[in-house]
């Protein structure tokens, strides 16, 4: 299950579980869509991977199984793409 983290890890934006704005790679990597585009050109800088939009949860399974609150913030890694 995904974790549905809570924020970019590049620019530390809130994105909440049922964001349009999220988008995730493989490694489950979340980035903002503005950061995605803008810094990363669409690729995770930690795998290499594709960022691709995080699913959103419905709210009667996230009431069941919550979204994640564990922040990973590594601005070091938005230039590295």
């Amino acid at each position: 299950m995904l974790a549905l983290r809570p924020g970019c890890e590049c620019c530390d934006r809130d994105l909440p579980p049922d964001s349009k704005l999220a988008l995730i790679c493989s490694y489950e990597c979340t980035w903002c869509l503005d950061c995605a585009e803008t810094k990363l050109g669409m690729t995770c800088p930690n795998c290499q991977g594709d960022l691709v939009p995080r699913p959103i949860r419905p709210a009667a399974m996230l009431a069941k199984h919550p979204a994640s609150f564990e922040r990973k913030h590594r601005p070091q890694a938005c230039g590295a793409a």
